[in-house]
């Protein structure tokens, strides 16, 4: 009878099968993009905008200058972002999260401008009452069962009216310094340079040997799963493409002001939801309930927990953006956090979730958020009417949900 038992040899070609696949790769680049479409098109898209714009404004919309005004003036766009698509993927949506940040930041300014209290108390102050909201929209949606369209919808009403009740209707203003430096302060000269800010540049490369790092051990991974990826010289000119853009962008910056502290928050906030969502048992109970709710249940997800996390989570980060809104207009309006909601449900779909839910990433919103801030930002630039900012914001967004819509039938007609 002949043995079935693998020879040295076979085992040597086994174990050597991952490293060789390592560096030669397993697909074509070109199928690898198109079966991942949904993320390498706005990848693509950030990038035609940009060029667009630095070519309309005479590379103004590049300037370092304007970079860190695109920094300062979008990032708690970015930060509602990334909530929105955590509740987006759980197959919910949240329209009051622009009043929740006017409500946070007058919370602020009346325990810090007008109480005179310590700047980081209005701090706390602000995220307890975001904590709160959280818990009262997640209360209704996980436990009661309404709708969360509805719940939130209310919650907009709401709290805008409780934000006119705190303020009595007036602007309350300025704020200590140390509360205005949130969102307007620089880390420069810490470590020196000659017309530069060096600590910009080293956080720069600290992010690019991350990033490198990150790609490797995913590789590594993919391959050791027999899952495709690009071949390894494409897969070093995509590491290099980034690195360059990332330095790039933190040379502007050294150049300009030095690093904002506001994107260290969204940094840190953008890493640590990352992680959560792809590497957590709750993130993938997020996945799970918004891709298919009864399959979500018959697998044991305590999905009415699960709701109400993520809805206690979107008031957190609405409680973030309000307290830089507020830092970064140095003082708190009744009219503050305007249609912020409709900006952040934009960076998310724009971004690559899917209506239906149960489809989405951080970054993907970060990216959608991107392209909202750089064509606002060229547009003003360019001394375009605000009306019809509003029709290209508007266009931008049906066009993105259209794409989703096209990736799904596409998908449906290739099984």
């Amino acid at each position: 009878m002949t043995s079935t038992r693998p020879s040295s040899a076979d085992k040597k070609s086994a174990e050597s099968a991952p490293a060789a696949a390592l560096h030669v790769g397993t697909s074509d680049p070109r199928t690898l993009i198109m079966n991942n479409l949904r993320q390498s098109g706005i990848f693509v898209a950030l990038v035609v905008i940009v060029a667009l714009f630095a070519f309309l404004t005479d590379g103004l919309s590049l300037s370092p200058g304007n970079i860190t005004n695109i920094v300062l003036q979008y990032s708690y766009i970015l930060v509602l972002a990334i909530g929105m698509v955590i509740v987006i993927i759980g197959g919910h949506i949240d329209l009051s999260v622009g009043s929740v940040v006017a409500l946070t930041g007058a919370v602020s300014a009346v325990v810090v401008i007008r109480q005179g209290q310590p700047w980081w108390v209005g701090v706390l102050a602000a995220l307890a009452v975001g904590l709160a909201v959280g818990a009262w929209h997640g209360f209704w949606v996980a436990y009661v069962g309404i709708p969360a369209f509805i719940v939130t919808l209310a919650g907009m009403l709401l709290f805008r009216g409780l934000t006119l009740r705190v303020l009595d209707n007036i602007s309350l203003s300025p704020f200590p310094a140390e509360y205005n430096r949130i969102a307007a302060g620089f880390l420069n000269g810490l470590i020196g340079g000659d017309g530069y800010d060096a600590f910009t540049l080293l956080i720069g490369g600290i992010a690019v040997a991350g990033y490198v790092v990150s790609c490797f051990r995913t590789r590594a991974a993919r391959v050791r799963y027999q899952q495709p990826v690009e071949s390894f010289a494409l897969f070093v000119a995509r590491m290099a493409l980034v690195g360059a853009v990332v330095m790039w962008f933190a040379w502007q910056l050294a150049h300009a002001r030095g690093l904002p502290i506001v994107l260290i928050i969204l940094a840190a906030l953008v890493l640590v939801y990352g992680l959560l969502t792809r590497r957590t048992v709750f993130g993938r109970q997020v996945y799970a309930i918004g891709g298919n709710l009864s399959a979500a249940m018959l697998s044991g997800v305590k999905v009415r927990t699960v709701n109400f996390w993520i809805f206690v989570n979107m008031g957190f980060l609405s409680a973030v953006a309000g307290i830089i809104f507020s830092s970064r207009s140095n003082g708190a309006q009744p009219a503050a956090g305007n249609m912020f909601e409709l900006d952040a449900i934009a960076a998310a779909f724009i971004g690559g979730a899917a209506v239906t839910g149960g489809v989405g990433t951080v970054v993907g919103a970060m990216v959608g958020g991107l392209i909202m801030a750089v064509m606002s930002n060229g547009m003003q630039l360019m001394g375009v009417d605000q009306s019809l900012q509003s029709v290209v914001k508007g266009l931008v967004l049906l066009v993105a949900v259209a794409f989703d819509v096209y990736n799904k039938r596409r998908a449906g007609a290739s099984r």
